[in-house]
């Protein structure tokens, strides 16, 4: 090819249009600045939802944990007022001679309390008490049977300690 043919070649391309110079050096650095934006959220979610799970966590097990009793309550209904003043922090005082049942639950649930499945639950305490509730005119000899479990939460991976605590109420009726 001579230097005509190549001088010719050129000529035709023509000269670089303003748009066909590829990304500018501000435009990568705004393109950057948006992708460590979103990156810097993303990381923000992801450790408020690692959060969420350890609180998620430890509201199932202490649920699960007071619905134990609350049913041991239900099946021996006709004896429920013998559940009043259980508190775990202190030893059973139902008397195991004319409440057998409920003495066996109040142990029961006190050793599933200090159990491995209560594990990291801090301070695991649960409490019962028991009061009559309806028309006494009839009587219908129900009883509203009110169970709070409290303990100290932790969260995150600093491990914040803080006081939780919930209260399940429920009415039992004899058969």
């Amino acid at each position: 090819m001579s230097m005509n043919g190549l001088v010719d070649t050129i000529q035709q391309r023509g000269p670089l249009m303003i748009g066909d110079r590829g990304f500018s050096l501000i435009e990568g650095m705004i393109a950057g600045a948006i992708l460590a934006v979103g990156l810097l959220g993303i990381s923000g979610m992801q450790a408020m939802t690692f959060s969420r799970n350890v609180d998620a966590n430890e509201l199932t097990r202490v649920t699960t944990l007071a619905t134990d009793i609350m049913d041991r309550i239900h099946f021996n209904r006709r004896n429920v007022i013998a559940y009043n003043g259980i508190d775990t922090s202190v030893a059973c005082t139902i008397n195991a001679t004319t409440q057998p049942m409920a003495r066996g639950d109040c142990d029961q649930w006190r050793a599933l309390l200090s159990s491995t499945f209560a594990a990291n639950l801090t301070g695991l305490r649960g409490q019962v008490a028991v009061t009559v509730t309806g028309p006494t005119v009839p009587p219908l000899n129900q009883n509203l049977v009110v169970l709070t479990m409290t303990w100290t939460g932790t969260t995150g991976a600093n491990k914040t300690a803080r006081p939780r605590q919930i209260i399940l109420r429920s009415v039992v009726a004899p058969e």
